[in-house]
Protein backbone atom coordinates (compact mmCIF):
# COMPACT_ATOMS: atom_id res chain seq x y z
CA UNK A 1 0.00 0.00 0.00
CA UNK A 2 1.38 3.66 -0.80
CA UNK A 3 0.34 6.46 1.90
CA UNK A 4 1.69 9.57 2.52
CA UNK A 5 3.07 10.13 6.15
CA UNK A 6 2.92 13.47 7.99
CA UNK A 7 5.93 13.63 10.55
CA UNK A 8 4.75 16.62 12.41
CA UNK A 9 1.31 14.60 13.00
CA UNK A 10 3.54 11.33 13.95
CA UNK A 11 5.84 13.07 16.44
CA UNK A 12 2.43 14.68 18.37
CA UNK A 13 0.92 11.27 19.11
CA UNK A 14 3.83 11.25 21.85
CA UNK A 15 5.23 13.15 24.40
CA UNK A 16 8.37 10.19 25.79
CA UNK A 17 11.94 11.41 25.32
CA UNK A 18 14.50 8.40 23.76
CA UNK A 19 11.68 6.31 22.72
CA UNK A 20 11.36 6.10 19.20
CA UNK A 21 8.61 5.04 16.80
CA UNK A 22 8.17 3.28 13.56
CA UNK A 23 6.09 5.32 11.07
CA UNK A 24 7.65 3.82 8.01
CA UNK A 25 9.78 0.62 6.53
CA UNK A 26 12.34 1.34 3.25
CA UNK A 27 14.18 -2.11 2.28
CA UNK A 28 15.44 -3.63 5.35
CA UNK A 29 15.56 -0.15 7.10
CA UNK A 30 12.87 1.62 9.36
CA UNK A 31 11.84 5.03 9.33
CA UNK A 32 11.24 6.37 12.96
CA UNK A 33 10.70 9.50 14.68
CA UNK A 34 11.76 10.41 18.17
CA UNK A 35 12.12 13.35 20.78
CA UNK A 36 14.95 14.44 22.61
CA UNK A 37 16.31 16.56 25.38
CA UNK A 38 18.93 16.75 27.61
CA UNK A 39 22.06 14.02 26.87
CA UNK A 40 21.01 10.66 25.62
CA UNK A 41 24.42 8.04 26.16
CA UNK A 42 27.80 7.64 24.32
CA UNK A 43 27.07 4.31 22.08
CA UNK A 44 28.54 2.95 18.58
CA UNK A 45 26.81 0.79 16.36
CA UNK A 46 29.30 -2.29 14.86
CA UNK A 47 27.33 -3.20 12.19
CA UNK A 48 25.08 -0.11 10.87
CA UNK A 49 24.91 3.61 10.17
CA UNK A 50 22.47 5.76 11.07
CA UNK A 51 20.79 8.75 9.98
CA UNK A 52 19.26 11.57 12.15
CA UNK A 53 17.48 14.23 10.02
CA UNK A 54 16.22 17.38 12.59
CA UNK A 55 12.58 18.24 12.06
CA UNK A 56 12.65 20.66 14.76
CA UNK A 57 15.11 22.27 17.48
CA UNK A 58 18.84 22.11 16.80
CA UNK A 59 20.78 18.32 18.02
CA UNK A 60 24.46 18.47 19.39
CA UNK A 61 26.26 15.25 17.77
CA UNK A 62 29.44 14.49 19.71
CA UNK A 63 31.63 11.55 18.06
CA UNK A 64 34.79 10.25 18.47
CA UNK A 65 37.29 9.55 16.11
CA UNK A 66 40.67 9.20 15.76
CA UNK A 67 40.95 9.08 19.41
CA UNK A 68 39.79 12.81 19.19
CA UNK A 69 36.35 14.17 20.48
CA UNK A 70 34.54 16.61 17.80
CA UNK A 71 31.01 18.20 17.73
CA UNK A 72 28.26 19.15 15.17
CA UNK A 73 25.25 21.43 15.24
CA UNK A 74 22.17 19.96 13.17
CA UNK A 75 19.67 22.65 12.61
CA UNK A 76 15.93 22.28 11.65
CA UNK A 77 15.96 20.74 7.69
CA UNK A 78 19.84 19.48 8.05
CA UNK A 79 20.83 15.65 8.66
CA UNK A 80 24.35 14.24 9.60
CA UNK A 81 25.07 10.20 8.88
CA UNK A 82 27.17 8.81 11.93
CA UNK A 83 28.61 5.22 10.15
CA UNK A 84 29.29 2.50 11.75
CA UNK A 85 31.66 2.10 14.77
CA UNK A 86 31.85 5.73 15.49
CA UNK A 87 31.25 6.31 19.12
CA UNK A 88 28.63 9.02 19.39
CA UNK A 89 26.35 11.43 22.02
CA UNK A 90 23.24 12.79 20.37
CA UNK A 91 22.12 15.62 22.65
CA UNK A 92 19.44 18.58 23.19
CA UNK A 93 19.61 21.74 25.36
CA UNK A 94 15.64 21.82 24.10
CA UNK A 95 13.17 19.71 23.11
CA UNK A 96 14.99 18.25 19.18
CA UNK A 97 12.44 16.28 17.21
CA UNK A 98 14.04 13.54 14.66
CA UNK A 99 13.41 11.43 12.12
CA UNK A 100 15.90 8.49 11.66
CA UNK A 101 16.09 5.72 9.14
CA UNK A 102 18.44 3.18 10.33
CA UNK A 103 18.57 -0.58 9.55
CA UNK A 104 15.63 -3.00 11.39
CA UNK A 105 18.37 -4.56 13.55
CA UNK A 106 19.40 -1.38 15.03
CA UNK A 107 19.00 -0.95 18.64
CA UNK A 108 19.04 2.94 19.66
CA UNK A 109 21.70 2.52 22.44
CA UNK A 110 24.03 0.20 20.25
CA UNK A 111 26.82 -1.50 22.09
CA UNK A 112 24.95 -0.22 25.79
CA UNK A 113 22.50 -1.47 27.54
CA UNK A 114 20.35 0.59 29.93
CA UNK A 115 16.95 2.24 31.36
CA UNK A 116 17.09 4.35 27.61
CA UNK A 117 17.32 1.16 25.88
CA UNK A 118 14.23 0.00 23.72
CA UNK A 119 14.05 -3.45 22.75
CA UNK A 120 10.48 -3.40 21.16
CA UNK A 121 9.56 -0.31 19.16
CA UNK A 122 6.13 0.60 18.64
CA UNK A 123 4.64 1.42 15.03
CA UNK A 124 2.52 4.76 14.92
Amino acid sequence: MIRKVNVSEKLSLFTEYYSPKIVGELNDAHVKVVKLKGEFVWHHHDNEDELFFVVKGRLRMQYRDGGREHELIINPGEFVIIPRGIEHLPSADEEVHLMLLESKTTLNTGNVRNERTVEQLEAI
